[in-house]
């Protein structure tokens, strides 16, 4: 039976980030994956799923490796970010206010995913396991016994990096509460008129929020939020209907667009009880689903894999046993309350915007306002949002 420090369950962009970080200690990892992602070709259309990567992510995936060949794939870093409801409240921060060259890089999540899986090949200090999928898990007095589909092996420590269903979170009985939205949102990737690429903006309506993110070269990911049933009747449109309804509900700073690709998605909040429960620790969307309206979601599971492998470092460094309860305990106690503070921020824009009271409307865009006549507040928030 193989033994290992650590089996992370799940090869997607968080726990391979986990299984890079953990190997950089010195530990012996293995990655479960039931699927490789498709190799990059430069001629491939842009992927749906995209991903507003922060400067604190961007620092991680350089320290593992992994950015210098995402930047010579293909990405998108933007400067700007703007959010508003009324034009009177436009509102917009700028990477000069808090001295950075830019805010962010919207990047493919299959693409962040491959290069972290470029790495853990060449990484001695782990083994990758796929195709192969988690049959069932038991923790015993001195490690996890995992059965895969062909084999079974073990574990000082389990990292339930396999999302928001996650299987590895079921088996150990811990539980979530949360709630779906009543939106859905819809990802159409465009070509686009009109040059907008160093700046991704927000423009907020009581039936929810349009999104631009910038692409590479004249292109863009467009996020529309509404109501389930608009969603689904937008969704089945052809692509050129679709061309007019944006045209008619887009700002007009979008300027004409094609659409290229769409699909809708629902929007569901999950929050796990308990991040640690014996030898399985939850990371990413294992641990926390969150509106993804400010785009906050990998990062704040990257932020996740910073924490676990700053507590385990610590307690090499001070000669401790890495895998001890009260050494986990302290991964919970650095994330379960940034996360908790993200998704109730999120959820306050979220339900402050689809509230119709006329003094809720004011309130809202006067606070705006604010925010833009405030140097130093504006600072704050926009340091706070890209993890620095």
């Amino acid at each position: 039976m193989k033994q290992f420090d650590c089996v992370v369950v799940g090869g997607g962009m968080v726990g391979a980030a986990s299984a890079l970080s953990l190997a950089e200690l010195g530990l012996k990892i293995a990655v479960i994956e039931r699927s490789e992602p498709k190799a990059y070709a430069p001629e491939q259309a842009f992927d749906l799923r995209v991903s507003a990567i922060s400067l604190a992510s961007e620092q991680l995936l350089k320290q593992l490796g992994a950015w210098q060949q995402l930047q010579q794939w293909r990405s998108c870093p933007y400067k700007r970010l703007a959010v508003w409801e009324h034009e009177q409240a436009y509102t917009e921060f700028n990477a000069e206010d808090i001295a950075q060259s830019h805010l962010g890089h919207i990047l493919e999540n299959r693409l962040i995913q491959l290069s972290l899986w470029q790495q853990i090949e060449n990484h001695p200090n782990i083994d990758m396991f796929c195709p192969e999928s988690l049959v069932s898990l038991q923790q015993k007095a001195t490690h996890a016994e995992l059965t895969l589909s062909s084999q079974v092996i073990e574990a000082k420590l389990v990292i339930a990096a396999d999302g928001a269903n996650s299987q590895v979170r079921k088996l150990v009985n811990i539980g979530t509460t949360g709630w779906d939205y009543a939106q859905s949102a819809m990802l159409i990737n465009v070509k686009t008129e009109l040059p907008q690429q160093d700046i991704t903006w927000q423009q907020y309506f009581q039936t929810g929020p349009v999104a631009m993110l910038p692409m590479p070269g004249s292109t863009a990911s467009l996020v529309w939020y509404h109501h389930k049933d608009e969603i689904t009747r937008l969704a089945a449109l052809s692509n050129s209907n679709l061309e007019d309804e944006i045209q008619q509900h887009f700002p007009v700073r979008l300027g004409k667009v094609e659409v290229v690709a769409k699909a809708p998605f629902p929007l569901t909040r999950r929050h796990a009880n308990q991040y640690v429960k014996g030898r399985v620790v939850l990371l990413g969307d294992a641990a926390h689903t969150i509106n993804p309206m400010a785009g906050q979601g990998v990062n704040l599971g990257f932020k996740d894999v910073k924490a676990l492998q700053t507590v385990l470092a610590e307690a090499i460094g001070n000669g401790e046993s890495w895998n001890s309860p009260s050494v986990i305990a302290k991964y919970e106690q650095k994330r379960r309350k940034d996360n908790l503070m993200m998704m109730t921020t999120m959820d306050a824009l979220y339900f402050s915007f689809s509230h119709v009271s006329p003094l809720a409307k004011f309130a809202r865009n006067a606070a705006l306002s604010l925010v833009n006549k405030v140097p130093l507040m504006k600072k704050k928030a926009l340091a706070y949002a890209c993890g620095i």
